[in-house]
């Protein structure tokens, strides 16, 4: 890690891998959507510990209601839908709607499409790299032992294709890809299998796309037969990243007003719902395997997520509330990276271990909990304060 300078918010990924210079951070922060960097920060916030408040909060009290929340706070088994699986797409879906901003304004700039190409080849490269080291550490390990799939790769493949497709098409190609990509994974789903399984077959063991990953990835798999970043699931992964492309192309428009914007990023939002449970009567919405009624789905959450921030705080102004997230997604990556060099819940016992014993049980670990978020906040801060942003 860059131990100076660095952006980490890898959708709004500009500048080369390394910059040492506090004003240009500056200038850079001062062109990002205030929305962006905030709805990027409400997302991480749940994966860097907020969810663990709603767990212990529903051990602590034995609530039906704050069990209902804790439990949309995990994955389902299989098929399904719960809120934390929106986490990892919309982040994905936000570095496509940064990109007209970052890439797009690069080649307003007058640099080339191969220069650009290069760099966001070497971003999304870079990216599977380090989310490799997130899987297994910096130990040298036999390849059989080594995860390959993550969501960092995850992230860096899927932006790299959506980036590459905004380099070399207009917007009505992007569009054409986007519907192609799902298409063409939910067809290739449905008519092949793994063998010895039923034309169709959509279980983890039966399905095409873990049959092809099983056959062509090295290492191992996260479940063994099934990895959920495998390579084939990529394919609607792009999708999601060109459908954050789509609304970044609307939302840089200078010929609509920020309500009409936001109003038809929410209409959009809601349309993409309804193509997903259409869809998910024959292709179930599934995050494991990245239906394409799943990238339908997780899109018109994303998209009303999107028109709200943006009118609220981009439109109206209302940006104070904001700033607790945006510290987050300035550093998003960092912190996401952080549990790997830094021991938090050591650190966390001994900063606020009394207080939890102060206010004793059931609600020690609740919070516990809140102070574990905290003290990753106030980290952040520190960082946003000396301007050092880990840049990708």
């Amino acid at each position: 890690m860059e131990p100076r300078q660095a952006d980490i918010s890898m959708a709004e990924m500009k500048a080369p891998p390394v910059s040492t210079q506090p004003s240009s951070a500056s200038n850079f922060i001062n062109q990002r959507l205030y929305s962006l960097d905030a709805l990027r920060g409400f997302d991480m916030f749940w994966i860097m510990g907020a969810e663990s408040i709603f767990h212990e909060l529903s051990k602590a009290t034995g609530s039906p209601f704050w069990g209902a929340v804790a439990n949309q706070l995990t994955h389902p088994a299989w098929n399904g839908f719960h809120m934390y699986d929106l986490i990892f797409p919309l982040f994905l879906f936000l570095a496509g709607v940064a990109t007209p901003f970052s890439v797009g304004k690069e080649l307003e700039k007058g640099k080339s499409r191969q220069q650009l190409l290069w760099r966001v080849i070497r971003r999304g490269l870079l990216l599977v790299l380090l989310g490799i080291i997130y899987n297994n550490g910096l130990q040298i390990k036999p390849i059989a032992e080594v995860r390959f799939g993550s969501v960092l790769g995850r992230i860096g493949l899927a932006y790299m294709f959506a980036n590459i497709i905004y380099l070399y098409t207009k917007q009505r190609g992007q569009l054409i890809w986007f519907f192609s990509l799902v298409t063409g994974y939910w067809l290739l789903l449905k008519f092949n299998s793994a063998p010895g399984f039923p034309t169709g077959d959509l279980t983890m063991e039966g399905n095409f796309a873990s049959y092809i990953d099983r056959l062509l990835m090295p290492g191992k798999l996260y479940l063994g037969i099934h990895d959920p970043e495998g390579l084939t699931s990529t394919i609607p992964a792009i999708g999601t990243g060109l459908l954050g492309i789509m609304a970044g192309n609307y939302l840089k428009r200078k010929d609509v007003s920020g309500n009409t914007k936001a109003l038809r990023l929410a209409i959009a939002g809601v349309i993409c719902l309804v193509i997903a449970q259409i869809w998910n009567l024959d292709f179930p919405i599934n995050k494991n395997l990245w239906t394409s009624s799943f990238v339908f789905h997780v899109g018109g959450i994303s998209l009303l997520f999107l028109s709200i921030f943006y009118f609220i705080i981009d439109v109206k102004g209302y940006k104070n509330w904001a700033f607790f997230f945006r510290i987050i997604g300035m550093n998003s990556i960092l912190i996401y990276m952080s549990e790997h060099f830094i021991n938090w819940e050591y650190s966390n016992n001994g900063f606020f271990k009394w207080l939890g014993q102060l206010v004793g049980n059931p609600f020690n670990a609740v919070v516990l909990a809140i102070t574990y978020v905290l003290l990753k906040w106030l980290f952040l801060y520190f960082m946003y304060r000396k301007k050092v942003f880990l840049r990708v």
